[in-house]
């Protein structure tokens, strides 16, 4: 549930990001940012390996590590917000509070290791892995490639501490850095979402292989064939962006083929229909099916981060009455600005334009700037247009006395898949979530055959 509040509250802050500060984007690897992403990704890692422990009786230490290091983490954002070491639209400037933090932060780290040297012996794994081809290999391969990009993340955030203290020179690492090495990493992991949980547990064989991935990999295929004469391939982004998209077919079809033989199966053996054995199966099996819905939910962000980030555009222009604007297949004709009186305290400039696409009138963009009784800055409010396959994103810049003003069009696609995804991802979630009495005295006697004893009572 944690988990599921911090993965919504990135979202939730992306999409406050593009909505509200008027720079055609939503996500900039800010620090602030950083400071909430590294969390989630290292808390994603346990979940994942924590299935590991309740299967096989494996990964204790690397798991309570995990826990340990998403609770570290936090603080050290929480630094971050506070300290004002590092510059960030969201930090506090005066804030006086950083060093307290820095001091908790050392205490927590040297409290943690001593439990986790204290309680050394009863975190011991009886077992230990059988093969790299099997669903633990798979995972730990996971929590690796999720590391990874904490890690990355956590050394572009401090990079300008340390770079200042070294060299006294503060360098700031913007997102080519985050995007070198984050991209080929996550598209690593991409792969593995649609591996991990269809592959045999303890040690796959090459007919299990075969047999549940020789589907998603023809379908994997099949769309790279059709979109390699399609989509620009000119560049690194762009051909990151394809293999990206053949990665989510093949997780996709992956998941959506484990539901169909499930509910097959279950058909068959149940004599149920179609729809209630696929509600019974998901019923029977919440955090199996939640979980797959979670994965799906992942692939539509993955789809619409890479599609946004390698295939969007921009135009910034002076305009006056009359002119326009083309971006895409969009036309953008500037038919006014006015200036209206919201309240005593709040005046707002609005431009009015007119957007066409096979010359025919779609959609009528106001963008405006707000400004405020007692303040010099003006605060944008910007207009979008959304739809499945792309985002029409207009921003009033500046404008003039002669009813001129300065126009920026950013044409963003499947934007929107990202905000699905996260809906997605609440609807998956909330599946795992939902309480099942059969499955906490499932685990109740697992914990009890594996007699984990944390008591000293009972050391």
């Amino acid at each position: 549930v944690s988990w599921f509040f911090l993965c919504m509250g990135n979202l939730f802050g992306a999409s406050w990001a593009y909505v509200e500060l008027g720079w055609g984007g939503y996500w900039a690897w800010d620090p602030v940012e950083n400071a909430a992403f590294m969390p989630l990704i290292i808390a994603t890692a346990y979940l994942h390996s924590v299935m590991i422990q309740e299967k096989k009786d494996m990964m204790k230490v690397w798991n309570m590590s995990l826990v340990l290091l998403t609770f570290v983490m936090t603080i050290f954002g929480t630094f971050i917000t506070r300290s004002g070491l590092i510059q960030s639209v969201h930090t506090f400037d005066e804030a006086t509070l950083g060093y307290y933090f820095l001091g908790f932060l050392f205490f927590i780290i040297a409290v943690c290791s001593v439990m986790i040297v204290w309680r050394l012996p009863l975190l011991k794994s009886k077992n230990e892995l059988d093969s790299f081809l099997s669903r633990e290999a798979s995972f730990l391969f996971n929590n690796l490639l999720l590391l990874g990009i904490g890690f990355a993340t956590f050394w572009g955030t401090i990079f300008p501490i340390i770079s200042e203290a070294v060299r006294g020179i503060k360098i700031t690492v913007g997102p080519p850095f985050y995007n070198q090495v984050n991209v080929p990493i996550g598209l690593a992991l991409l792969a593995l979402i649609g591996i991990g949980p269809v592959i045999a547990w303890r040690r796959a064989t090459w007919s299990n292989l075969k047999k549940n991935f020789h589907k998603p990999v023809a379908v994997a295929l099949v769309g790279g064939a059709v979109l390699y004469p399609i989509l620009p391939l000119s560049n690194r982004s762009e051909i990151y962006t394809f293999i990206a998209f053949i990665l989510c077919m093949f997780v996709t079809s992956s998941i959506l083929l484990e539901f169909f033989k499930g509910t097959m199966a279950r058909s068959q053996s149940h004599e149920e229909t179609t729809v209630g054995a696929l509600g019974s199966m998901i019923w029977h099996n919440k955090r199996r099916y939640g979980g797959y819905v979670v994965h799906i939910g992942v692939v539509m962000i993955y789809a619409g981060i890479a599609a946004s980030q390698s295939y969007g555009t921009h135009i910034e222009k002076r305009m006056k009455i009359g002119d326009t604007i083309e971006i895409s297949d969009y036309m953008l004709r500037y038919e006014k600005i006015a200036a209206v009186q919201a309240t005593s305290v709040k005046t707002r400039i609005i431009a009015q334009l007119a957007v066409e696409r096979d010359g025919r009138r779609i959609w009528t963009a106001r963008p405006e700037k707000e400004f405020y009784k007692g303040q010099t800055q003006p605060v944008s409010e910007v207009d979008v247009r959304s739809t499945l396959a792309s985002d029409l994103y207009v921003i009033l810049a500046d404008f003039s006395e002669d009813d001129s003003a300065t126009i920026k069009v950013y044409y963003n696609p499947m934007v929107s898949w990202l905000w699905m995804g996260g809906w997605v991802i609440a609807l998956g979630t909330m599946v795992c979530a939902w309480p099942d009495r059969l499955e906490q005295r499932r685990r109740l006697e697992r914990l009890k055959r594996q007699e984990i004893v944390f008591s000293p009572a009972q050391e």
